[in-house]
Formats: structure tokens, sequence, C-alpha cells
């Protein structure tokens, strides 16, 4: 490949943010706000449709947990997992700058999921169903985000994509951001949406989440093969044969593979009468995963 051929980072011109008046508006915390404003909106859909766990008043509650659950679980997994340093920081904070942990998101996300159908007596596995269809809009939008700031780049590589990033040396390497906005975000996407729209795994607890844990796991597992481990964390790489990434994957995948087993196994739940019935929640008969009841609501 001729150093002319090869693509650079800095000649698209993307920068970090744009200004509205005197405001920067950072492209990675816009890529979580869109994110949830478009799964809100997904999830107020599901939920008017028959099968549903919750009310709309409760899925609004809801994305409010999961808001919290994301942010505090991202950035404090990032610290634990990835940067210990930023411990003793006031950098821990500050979110905005990027270094978000997607385990400690679903570790954050299922705290607040906890605290959520505990207060409102619902199903822990149906609600984590209907949360985990709307996650890869957020994951896709996060790697798109990631890209735009030209980090978390990948391997040095000699694929006609491959393209020089500010701070990585003079190596084209993989653009293993759009590798992951395209697997964990667009590809995953259209398979939840497959599973909660053409098919019956809505009446069946836990299969979408399980889906959902097995598609994410897999898709991370494959993009760290292309994608450079983080810098204080290349001698854990190197030792292990993994990255840390991948060592986080395999237990969810194992849990995913369990909810799928268990989902299929069980019966699925009774369908209600006529398709304008949306089952709903927040009942004191909610018992265990199937515990809902008719709310009278229209789809």
């Amino acid at each position: 490949m001729l150093l002319s051929d090869v693509l650079h980072w800095a000649d698209l011109g993307l920068q970090p943010g744009f200004h509205i008046g005197p405001l920067l508006i950072h492209y990675y915390a816009l890529a979580y706000v869109l994110g949830v404003l478009i799964g809100f909106w997904h999830l107020t859909r599901m939920v008017r449709s028959p099968g549903s766990p919750m009310t709309e008043e409760q899925a609004g509650d809801l994305v409010f947990w999961c808001i919290l659950g994301i942010i505090l679980g991202g950035r404090l997994g990032y610290a634990t997992f990835y940067e210990a340093s930023l411990w003793t920081s006031v950098d821990l904070v500050k979110v905005w700058q990027g270094g978000m942990s997607f385990h400690g998101g679903l570790i954050g996300v299922l705290v607040a999921l906890a605290v959520f159908v505990r207060r409102q007596r619902l199903s822990m596995l149906r609600v984590l169903d209907y949360v985990a269809v709307n996650v890869p809009f957020g994951m896709m939008l996060g790697r798109i985000a990631n890209f735009i700031n030209g980090e978390l780049w990948g391997k040095p590589s000699t694929v006609p994509w491959a393209m020089v990033f500010p701070g990585a040396g003079d190596q084209p390497r993989h653009p293993s951001q759009l590798y992951e906005a395209a697997l964990e975000g667009a590809a995953l996407i259209v398979v939840m949406l497959l599973f909660f729209w053409r098919t019956q795994a809505r009446w069946r607890p836990g299969l979408l989440a399980g889906v959902f844990a097995v598609g994410i796991g897999v898709a991370r597992f494959i993009v760290e093969f292309f994608r450079e481990p983080d810098a204080q964390l290349a001698a854990f790489a190197a030792r292990t044969g993994l990255h840390m990434g991948q060592w986080l994957t395999l237990p969810l995948i194992a849990i995913g593979v369990f909810l799928i087993v268990r989902a299929r196994r069980r019966p699925a739940l009774p369908r209600a009468d006529g398709d304008d019935v949306v089952v709903g929640g927040g009942s004191s008969n909610n018992a265990g995963d199937g515990g809902e009841h008719r709310t009278g609501s229209r789809s």
C-alpha cells in the first residue's frame, strides 16, 4: 500500500463536538442522550403491544432508573476494569470526556432494575427482556461517537479501509469502532427487533435477555481481535492471551445460554384473548416470571 493511499482519520474533518452558541455539545454525550430517547420511544411502542409486563407510566419511570445505572455503573466499571487511577482523581466524574465500560453499565442497569422491579412488584426477567431489546440503539450510537472522537482504535492492518488515527502512530489501523457499531449495534438491533416483533419470544421470560447477552457477548469477543487493547492493559492481554473485554464477555455468554435454555424448557406464558389487551404489571398479583394482570390498555 502506497503512503498516498493510506486513509487518515484527520482528513475526515471530524470534531469531538459542536457549538450551539457558547455551549459545546460533545458527540459522546449526545450519543447517550439519543440512545436513551430512541430506546424510550421504542419501549413505549412495546408496552402498548400485547404481553407487556408494565404500563406506559412504569416504562417512563424505568428509563430514569436505567439512566442512573448506565452512568454510574458505566463509569465506575471503567475505573474498576480499565483505569484504576480514576478512583483517586476528580476525573472520575468527568463522564463527558469518555471512558465508560459496557460491562459496568450492564451491572449498573441490573442493580437499577432490581430496585425498580422490587418497588413496582414486577417480574425482573420480563422487564429485563423489554430493556434488552432497546440497549443496542445506544451501543451503536456510542461506538459511532468513539469513531468521531478518534479513540479506541484497532490494531495495525493493511486492509483497504485501515486508517491512521491521531495518537496511534503512523501505522494504518482497523477502524474497530465501526466494527463494534455494526455488530454490537446495527446487527443486534435487527436480531432483537425480529425476535420481539416477529416471534413469540416475549411470552417466554428471559429469552430476549438471553439472546441479547449471547449476541452482545459474541460480537464483543470477535471485535476484540481487531481492537487495540487499552494501553494500561496491554501486558494483561499479552500474558493471558485475551483482552480484558473478552474475558468479561465469557460469563455474559454463559448467562445468556442459561437464560435461553431455561426459557425454552419452561412453558410459554398464557396469552390474553384479543389482540387489543395488554398484560400489565404493578399489581400484588404478580408472582415469579409470569405474574401479570390485565390492564385493559389498547395498543
